[in-house]
This record gives structure tokens, sequence and C-alpha cells, in this order.
């Protein structure tokens, strides 16, 4: 009897021991995403994509959650996915898109709130892309790119030719774009009817109903040639078919995210703070009267990125989110005085608000610890409603998140944070990885961070910079870095480093470096700049700039920024002096891409494999078939975070820190 109980004991605490993060807990974290509010604030439904290491890919389905959170509902489980979860208005139905059973492409589905079986809405043999429903429950708008009817026909052997002709022509994730565009619909519910609301050689999207469902807002570039510049502007058409658009919006530059008062007369949106066009660019929140008038900027006192402007219930205040300096937080502006409210708080982000019922909205939030879960806010209480990955969480002992501020050798002051490993005294000197986020126009935030949790994970201190380029800090400390790629980013970089060895946390002989995107671009500046690294990971990078010209999707920033490279050749040149001077890199470098990656295309990173084979310095070059920029098989995203560990560990000469490569479950 002492024996069985022992045995049980021991049972119970083997369960119960925490072991640290490893790459094939990614088999075991779930995504949730696009929380929805129902119209009574009773419920809120979401998506939550779960890997599926049998068929090797995510699965998305639809659940809903109390506002208590007392109550979780899954609501969808086909062998298929199931996305954007949208209320009828009148609160009877949830509808998604899926191409579920028999679909051979994305189509509307509807589902009785109570539970059932879901209707297909649409038998359309194109994918619907995005939709919203009219207020008054009668009509949708639908959002569906032109597409050949036999595109999805994998029998088809032989595809018709491409054709372009088009400035702007591949896009990462879409391919090369012909002069196919998004057009809005207007879908009856009562007569399954189908009426085309927008025509023309441009793009329309987002769709935004009127409250009276009479009108609706959206977004369009109609400029001469809209591939040439960043313009989009705020246009209204009846909704009805035939209906010609108005003009709301003039401003040359980026007008976006429209959103109707509850009383129809005005709508906020985000507005671009320059005219040209320039990826460090600010969001702004502005409002202007339905039947059209000067803007009025009611952001204009805070230097700091905005998203997602929505009007409250009352129309009194237009709540948005707000990037500043590591976190992302809800705020609200008194539409009388523009006067700024913060609403959350803390070294936590917020994504996804979606409301408002009542003075409550919907959201979801991330902090260092935890991934992202929805939650609610009502005034200025914020709860917690769902808990889809404490099983995840359960079993790990994860890196503490602390933030640091370092000065580089110019004086600027730059906000970054460090990863500590778990049961590792903090008075001992560890060895560090540089992780470098991409972007550059995004930020390291108190979110929970698989990648660097893992690299903390095999025994690391882990700096996450947020050098200038970096959002969060204001508009001129985004745009520092205009057309000086890899000058004062790696000058922020060093600092940052250089701060961490005087503070006694780093050793300065044990250091590796690398990142993804702008991330792999940096590592490439960063091990051109200094020796001292002993290892890198260079994911999606580039270095040798002329070569990108039409090979990527930047076309029209590279204009905007850098010149025409047969007339501006010297800055091009200037730009890529990674390339011009690998001689200088003894740093062993692992080249890491997505096959078909438009963003930042093989060849950056293939050039500089080469470059480096011939001239002796440890390199490999690894290519994962059939994706994009972003790395979404979860077998791949395994052998991608196994790499890292197994480059780090054998030039830092750690056994510890090298492992087998194990992509199954």
């Amino acid at each position: 009897m002492k024996t069985y109980l022992f045995l049980c004991l021991l049972a119970t605490q083997t369960v119960l021991a925490q072991r640290p993060i490893q790459p094939s807990d990614v088999y075991r974290l779930k995504e949730v995403k696009d929380p929805q509010l129902s119209p009574d604030g009773k419920w809120v439904a979401y998506v939550v994509s779960t890997p599926d290491s049998a068929k090797d890919k995510y699965d998305s389905d639809i659940w809903m959650v109390s506002w208590d959170g007392k109550e979780s509902i899954r609501l969808t489980s086909s062998i298929e996915s199931e996305t954007n979860p949208r209320w009828s208005p009148d609160g009877r139905f949830i509808t998604f898109l899926s191409s579920r059973y028999e679909s051979k492409s994305t189509q509307l589905w509807k589902l009785d709130r109570r539970g059932g079986e879901a209707e297909k809405l649409t038998s359309l043999k194109v994918d619907i892309g995005s939709y919203e429903w009219s207020p008054d429950s009668k009509k949708i708008a639908l959002v569906i790119k032109d597409q050949d009817v036999d595109e999805s026909d994998e029998k088809k052997k032989t595809k018709k030719p491409i054709v372009m002709d088009r400035h702007h022509f591949k896009a990462d994730g879409q391919g090369y774009l012909e002069r196919k565009r998004n057009h809005i619909y207007l879908y009856d519910l009562a007569t399954n009817k189908l009426d085309t609301l927008t025509t023309g050689d441009f793009d329309n999207t987002d769709p935004v109903w009127s409250p009276d469902s009479k009108q609706i807002a959206f977004v369009s570039n109609r400029t001469a040639d809209p591939d040439r510049n960043g313009n989009t502007d705020i246009w209204i058409v009846d909704a009805k078919q035939g209906a010609k658009p108005r003009q709301l919006t003039t401003w040359e530059n980026s007008d976006t995210s429209p959103s109707w008062s509850p009383d129809g007369k005005s709508i906020a949106y985000l507005k671009s703070r320059t005219r040209e066009y320039d990826i460090y660019d600010q969001p702004q929140v502005v409002v202007v009267p339905v039947t059209g008038g000067t803007p009025r900027i009611v952001s204009a006192k805070v230097d700091r990125d905005f998203y997602s402007p929505l009007w409250s219930s009352d129309g009194k205040s237009i709540y948005a989110m707000i990037d500043d300096d590591r976190r992302r937080h809800v705020v609200s502006f008194d539409v009388a005085s523009n006067e700024m409210k913060t609403i959350t708080t803390g070294d936590r982000v917020f994504y996804s608000l979606q409301g408002s019922v009542n003075a409550k909205w919907a959201t979801i939030s991330s902090d260092p610890q935890t991934p992202f879960e929805v939650y609610g806010i009502e005034g200025s209480v914020v709860r917690r409603l769902t808990h889809v990955n404490d099983d995840f969480l359960k079993p790990l002992t994860l890196a503490s998140v602390e933030g640091f501020n370092s000065k580089s050798k110019d004086g600027t002051t730059v906000g970054s944070l460090l990863l500590w490993p778990a049961n590792k005294p903090k008075n001992q000197k560890l060895p560090l990885v540089l992780w470098i986020h991409g972007g550059p126009t995004s930020q390291d935030d108190f979110s929970f961070d698989l990648i660097s949790q893992l690299h903390a994970a095999n025994g690391y201190a882990v700096a996450n910079v947020n050098y200038r380029g970096s959002n969060g800090r204001g508009m001129d400390y985004s745009r520092a870095i205009y057309a000086d790629w890899g000058n004062k980013e790696v000058v922020d970089l060093i600092g940052a480093v250089d701060h961490l060895i005087k503070e006694g946390k780093v050793d300065a002989n044990q250091m590796v470096v690398g990142g993804w995107s702008y991330g792999g671009i940096l590592t490439d500046y960063v091990t051109a700049a200094d020796t001292r690294f002993k290892a890198a990971a260079s994911g999606a990078g580039s270095a040798l700039w002329i070569s990108l010209y039409g090979a990527d999707q930047y076309t029209t920033q590279y204009e905007n920024e850098l010149g025409l490279p047969w007339k501006n050749t010297a800055k091009w040149m200037e730009l890529s002096s990674p390339f011009f001077n690998v001689e200088k890199i003894k740093t062993p470098t692992l080249y890491m891409v997505g096959e078909k990656d438009f963003n930042v295309p093989p060849l950056g990173s293939e050039q500089m494999y080469q470059a480096l084979k011939t001239l002796g310095v440890p390199t490999e070059f690894v290519v994962y078939p059939g994706q994009y920029h972003g790395i979404r098989t979860p077998s791949y995203q395994v052998d991608r975070y196994t790499r890292y560990k197994n480059w780090f560990g054998k030039y830092l000469d750690n056994p510890k820190m090298t492992g087998t490569i194990d992509t199954k479950k």
C-alpha cells in the first residue's frame, strides 16, 4: 500500500514537473484571434487555430465564450478551417467563411447561435475574401477578388499564361497579380441575389455600413496609376447596384480604416502624416463629416502610431489602439475636446479591438508569459475571458522578461527587452542571443515571444532591441533610417549589446545574432560591422539591393525612398555594404528562406550564402518548400527553431545547446 501511494505521488510530481520550452511545443501552441462581441454584449465569438501534426497544417475553428468567461462553446469542427466569424446584427446567427465539405472555394456559411448544422449561404465558383453585415440584417457586403473560375481546378494540368502589365505586379502570398482587383458585392439574404457594387481597374476594400444600412464607406486608390503611390481614400456609395461612389477624402497619401459614428453624420478613420509615400509614416485618428469638409485630426497632440479607430455606442468617444514604447494599449479620445484617455495599462499588448455594446469591447491581449487570449473591456475594467493555452503553459518554465534602456554612441536612448532563462542567477554572465525584429516599422513588445523564449530555454540571455526605425517612439524615431539602412540600426543594436556587457549580464566572448526579414537584413549588416558574434542566423534577408529591384514587392518604396537604381546608383551601392564588404564577415552564418517568398525573395540570401561559401566562411542555406515570407507549416517551424539551436550551439562549442531535429510531435 505504501509502495503504491509512493508511486502515485511520484507520477503526480512527474506530471506537474515543469521543463524548458522546446521546438516541438509548436504542436501544442494555439492561436487565438478575431474576437467578435455579440449584439447583446453577452458572448464573444473568436477563432482558435490548432496545429495538426498529422496533416502538418493549422486547422481553424469558431468558438464563443460568455461575457463572464464561465462558458466556452465550440461552434465548428469540420476538417476544413472556419474563419471570420461575424454576428448577424439581430443576434440570431453567426456567419463565417470556409471551404468545408463539398465546397471547392471559400464561401459564406450561417450558423444558428443556438446550435445545429451550418447552412451554406453562397455557392460561388470563386473565393470570398471578407464580408460585413448590414445593420438591418438584410444584406451582406462581400469583398471578392477577380478570379478565373478554373484557378482552383488542380486536375487542369496546363495553366493559362500569367500576363502582367502593371507597375506593381507581384505580392507575397498572392503571387503574380495581373489586373485582378478586389470589388464589393451585395448579397441579399431574402432573395439570394448577388449584385455588383464597385467596378473598375482599382481595388475596393474594407466596406463599412452606415447605421441606417443605406450607404457603405470603403477604401480605394483611384488615382491615375495606383501602383505608383501609397494613396488610398475613403469613398461612400449608396448600397444598391449601379450607384456611383462619392469620394469623401482627398489626402494625397493614406486614408484607411473608416468607422461610422452612431448617428451616421461623421466618419472616423486613419490618416497618414506625410503627403508622399513613406513606410515610416504615422497613422493619425481623424474625423470628417459624411457630407464632406475639412478633416479634424483628433490625435494631433500624440506622437504615436494608432490603429483601428472605433466609435463608442454613445458617439461621444473614439477608441483606438496605440503603440507606445514596447506596449500596445487601448485609448479613447473625447470627440469634443480631443483629449486622450488611457483605457488599458501595464507591460502587455492588445490587438483586434471590436465593439462597442453598452461600453463593452472585445479584444485579444498577451503578456510576456501568456500567449494571446480573448479579453473583455467594460469601462476601465479589463477581464480575461478565455484560457485556450493554459494546457500549453502548464508544464513549461519560461524566461523572465524585463525592459531596459541603453544609450547609443551618438546619445540616442534605445528601449529594449531582456529575456533571462528560468533558474539562472541574475548575477551570472550568460551567452547572448541578439534577436532582431523585422519591419523595420514594428517593435519588440511585452507579448509572448515564442522564438525568444526558445532561445532563452537553451541557456541564453536574449536581447530584443527597438533600434531606430521601430514603432512606439514617435515618427522621427521611426523615420531616422530613411534612405540610410543598416547605419543607425546597427549603432543602436551594438549599443544595447555593449550596455549588457558593461552591466555584467553578458559574456562578450559568447554572443550570437539573428533575425527574420528586416531582422535577417540587419543580421548581415551587424556581422559585416562587428566580428564579436560567434554565429549568425539570417532569415529571409538580403544585402545586394540593386538586385532586388523588380524581384520583390517593394518597387514603389525603392523608387520613392532611394530613387531609380540607374539614376541614383551610388545610393543603392552604399546601402549594399554587407555584400560589398563581405570579406569582413567572419561569422559562420545560417541562411533560411521560404521558397515562394515574394516579400524578400530567396535571391537575397542565395547571394550572401554564395559569397561566404566562396570565401570559405562556414555557412548553410535552408529552403522551406512552398512557404511564403512567413513559415506556416508546423514541421518547418519546428525544423527552423531546432536549426537555430544547433547552429548557435555548434559555434559556441556548447553540446547542451544542440539537439536532433525532430519535426514530428
